[in-house]
């Protein structure tokens, strides 16, 4: 992460840095997609405990190869705009961080091609080259989200009213709610709600003119 900084942008990952939901992605692998699409749609829209489901959506993947991130990797689609907010956020001396409910295995390679400068997410446990359907550690939840938030924030001596979280779903609400300036996007019902601005076209350009 860059020493210093003028402001922090905090983006939510699947749906909002990236098109996809790299889960369902990655249930496409075992040929579970609808099941694992429909229990992520009632997560994002705040229906069930995300922990919870996010539990049962990856126990769905058990058995998958880990070589099959190649593949998933090569289906993700960046969100029009990513690149021009990304520029803008460091032609203004900020910082990008992506902070998800999705998967390291995934992120570290499409971050960093994106420009990110910092991420966190889930990691998914592997024993002989296939998925074990467990998280492996902590999940990345609501309260993660925003204590990663504060975290980086903290570490570039920033006050919660430089930053700004990006996000689309439930989980996102508590990122949102501590950052100085909370952005729905393409959001569901309940982030449009609480958000500070909503920005309902999916294209990441209009957040530009959002920054300080």
């Amino acid at each position: 992460m860059p020493t210093s900084a003028r402001f922090l942008v905090v983006l939510d990952a699947d749906s909002t840095l990236i098109r996809n939901e790299v889960i369902e992605l990655i249930a496409d692998e075992a040929g579970r997609r609808r099941e694992v699409a429909m229990a992520t749609e009632a997560a994002m829209r705040g229906e069930v405990d995300f922990a919870a489901s996010l539990r049962t959506r990856v126990d769905a993947l058990r058995g998958v190869p880990v070589a099959a991130f190649q593949h998933v990797i090569a289906r993700v689609e960046p969100t029009p705009g990513v690149h021009e907010l990304i520029d803008e956020v460091h032609a203004r001396s900020g910082v990008v961080g992506v902070v998800s409910g999705g998967f390291h295995e995934v992120l570290d390679t499409v971050a960093p091609a994106l420009g990110v400068d910092v991420w966190q997410a889930n990691r998914l446990a592997a024993r002989d080259g296939a998925l074990t359907g467990h998280v492996d550690g902590a999940i990345m939840d609501a309260a993660g989200k925003e204590a990663v938030l504060r975290s980086w924030s903290a570490q570039l001596k920033l006050p919660l009213s430089r930053t700004i979280a990006i996000g689309d779903g439930a989980n996102d609400l508590r990122m949102l709610a501590a950052a100085g300036l909370g952005v729905a996007f393409n959001a569901k019902p309940a982030v449009r709600r609480n958000a500070d601005v909503v920005v309902a076209r999916a294209d990441l350009r209009e957040v530009i003119p959002l920054l300080p």
